[in-house]
């Protein structure tokens, strides 16, 4: 579905103008909120100080873009890019029970996660609904950090608190105590590598170093598709570390360029793609699903594997102009939950739950966008890879 210019020259363009700020907010989704009283992360004065456009989102005063969304996604595809995303909430486990309490309310398998290791999972109601999706690193034996999507935090806390009693174990809202740094791209691992004592870890895995002179917990994980890190550091440190991160030649990018990188690999975003009426075999993420570890809502979550899901998750590519956006229907059944413009595939993308038998990649479908009917395509996941 890739247009000539991209086949022939490999390489995303970086000639879109984002245009009005609404107009952006509402291609990547960002303007949640409406809040007078909004938290802030301590680079906001940096955000501030460089020109970005700040907005709400889940409680929080957040850049959305700084340059441009596109001028900034493309540069974390051929270069590196750091986003805040002090935003995020953290819950640390600890405690002689912290593995079999985790088991219970985690749908993945941590007996296979090892000291230093990372894992996706997402945490589910009694009827399978997704309460979050969430990455969980183990710091040592008994001692796990999980780090929640800004907006479910509180809910995800009191969620897991709820369950605690059973189990030898104190679940600590860690959330204040750490910054959260987003380094992404080619260049990224290398960067950080230049600021650190030691090497990054390897994909999926965790370990502290310091970083511009800041104990710094370094995880191979992310959000965009590309190689990197992420940096959970204190707070008090944040910006020593931001500013040595541009010094070092990364970029800074918002939230906007954030949901069109994560869109083009097909990433979920709760609240768009996921949500406590959808559940993880119909969303794609039956794969992060061990139903034998006895998880909450493990049984409901066994029944629509067994049985197959009434809809399912679906990318897909608009044939033609036009941008679908969340909440449009598809023609015959079906609802769109994100949609944006591709700048790596120069086009609108998307993803949709229809019924099993449209989700097959190839299959035509049409979507209502405010009274227009725009033809896509279902393809297969991700819509971009990386180098094409």
């Amino acid at each position: 579905m890739r247009p000539a210019s991209l086949a022939q020259t490999g390489q995303c363009s970086a000639g879109w103008d984002a245009g009005p700020l609404w107009r952006a907010l509402t291609w990547c989704g960002v303007a949640q909120t409406t809040e007078t009283s909004l938290r802030r992360t301590p680079l906001y004065e940096r955000h501030a100080a460089a020109g970005a456009k700040l907005v709400p989102f889940a409680g929080w005063e957040m850049p959305v873009q700084y340059s441009g969304i596109r001028e900034e996604h493309v540069t974390v595809r051929r270069d590196a890019g750091v986003f805040d995303v002090s935003h995020m909430g953290q819950v640390e486990t600890r405690g002689p029970d912290a593995l079999p309490f985790l088991q219970r309310m985690l749908s993945n398998d941590l007996r296979r996660l090892p000291e230093g290791g990372a894992q996706y999972s997402v945490m589910t109601r009694e009827d399978g609904g997704v309460l979050d999706d969430l990455f969980t690193y183990r710091l040592s034996e008994c001692v796990f950090l999980t780090v929640t999507n800004a907006a479910n935090h509180e809910r995800d806390l009191a969620w897991l608190r709820s369950h605690a009693a059973d189990f030898d174990v104190d679940v600590i809202d860690a959330a204040t105590q750490f910054a959260m740094l987003a380094v992404q791209g080619p260049r990224a691992r290398s960067l950080v590598h230049a600021l650190s004592d030691g090497l990054t870890p390897s994909r999926m895995r965790c370990c502290e170093r310091t970083v511009a002179g800041a104990g710094t917990l370094v995880c191979a994980t992310g959000y965009t598709g590309e190689d990197g890190v992420e940096l959970l550091l204190d707070p008090t440190a944040a910006l020593e570390v931001w500013d040595a991160l541009l010094a070092a030649g990364a970029a800074p990018v918002g939230l906007g360029a954030r949901d069109t990188l994560r869109l083009e690999v097909c990433f979920h975003l709760y609240g768009n793609d996921l949500s406590e009426d959808r559940g993880p075999i119909e969303a794609g993420l039956g794969w992060c699903c061990r139903e034998q570890t006895g998880f909450i809502g493990s049984e409901a979550v066994a029944a629509v594997r067994a049985n197959g899901p009434a809809e399912k998750l679906v990318p897909f590519v608009i044939d033609g102009p036009g941008i679908a956006r969340q909440g449009n229907p598809v023609v015959g059944g079906g609802v769109v939950t994100s949609g944006t413009f591709s700048p790596c595939l120069e086009r609108g993308i998307g993803m949709a739950y229809v019924s099993p038998e449209r989700a097959e990649p190839g299959t035509r479908i049409e979507i209502d966008v405010r009274g227009t009917v725009r033809p896509a395509v279902i393809e297969r996941k991700p819509l971009y890879r990386k180098g094409s």
